[in-house]
C-alpha cells in the first residue's frame, strides 16, 4: 500500500502547493506510517517536452525501426504509468501558472497518456482515490473581478476525474501572492482566510484518504 505524490511547483522552497501537499502527506503517514510514499518531483526531475513526441511517433513504427529516443520515451511512459497503477492513492500538487496549466504537469500527463493503460484506449486508474492540491496567486473564485481566468483547475478536474476516472477531491487556495507582491497587500485578510480554509481542507482530505485506504486493506 502506498501513496503516489507528484509535485509540479518550480519553486520547491517556497511552494504553497507543496505546503498543502505536506499536510495531506502528514495525515497519510499518521495513519499509514508503514505504507510509504512514491514521489515524482517535476521541478528536480522534469519531463522533457520532446518525450511526448517520441512516445507518440514510436506507436507508428515497428519495434525494430524505433529510434533510441522513441524507446526511451516509451519506457518512461510505461514506468510513469506503473507508478500510478501500483499506488493505492494519488496526490497531485499543481499550481496555476500564467492563468493556465503548469507546463511541467501537462508534459508529464501527455507522456503518461501515451501508455495504453492510462490513455484513450482505457484507464487502469478508474475509481482510484486521489487528491488535487492547486493554488492560485490571485483570486479567480466566483464573483471575483477575474472570475474565469483560471484555465488550469477546470482542465485538471477534467483529465483527472473525467478522463482517468479518479475519485477526486480538490483542495484550492487562492491569493498565494499576497504577502509576496506588495500590490496585493490590501487583500491580506481574505488571503489569510483562504489559507486557513485550505489547510483545514488538506488535513481533512488527507485523513479521509488514509482512513479509507486503511479500511480497504
Amino acid at each position: 500500500m502506498s501513496l503516489f505524490r507528484l509535485d509540479a511547483s518550480i519553486l520547491p522552497a517556497t511552494s504553497a502547493s507543496r505546503e498543502l501537499g505536506d499536510l495531506v502527506e502528514r495525515e497519510w503517514n499518521n495513519i499509514l506510517a508503514e505504507a510509504g510514499v512514491t514521489r515524482r518531483d517535476l521541478a528536480t526531475d522534469p519531463v522533457p517536452a520532446t518525450l511526448w513526441r517520441d512516445a507518440v511517433t514510436a506507436g507508428f513504427a515497428p519495434e525494430d525501426a524505433r529510434t533510441d529516443e522513441q524507446r526511451d520515451a516509451r519506457a518512461l511512459a510505461t514506468a510513469s504509468a506503473d507508478e500510478l497503477i501500483a499506488s493505492e492513492a494519488l496526490l497531485f500538487d499543481v499550481p496555476l501558472y500564467n492563468f493556465g496549466v503548469s507546463q511541467q504537469f501537462k508534459t508529464w500527463f501527455d507522456l503518461v497518456y501515451t501508455d495504453p493503460r492510462t490513455g484513450p484506449e482505457g484507464t487502469a486508474l478508474r475509481g482510484k482515490p486521489a487528491i488535487l492540491v492547486t493554488v492560485q496567486g490571485g483570486n479567480y473564485t466566483p464573483g471575483s473581478p477575474r472570475e474565469g481566468w483560471d484555465h488550469s483547475t477546470p482542465w485538471l478536474r477534467l483529465v483527472l476525474a473525467d478522463v482517468w476516472g479518479l475519485d477526486l477531491t480538490v483542495v484550492e487556495r487562492p491569493f498565494t501572492l499576497v504577502g509576496v507582491n506588495p500590490a496585493m497587500d490590501a487583500f491580506a485578510e481574505p488571503a489569510a482566510a483562504f489559507r486557513k480554509d485550505a489547510e483545514k481542507a488538506a488535513l481533512r482530505a488527507g485523513r479521509k484518504l488514509a482512513e479509507d485506504a486503511a479500511s480497504a486493506s
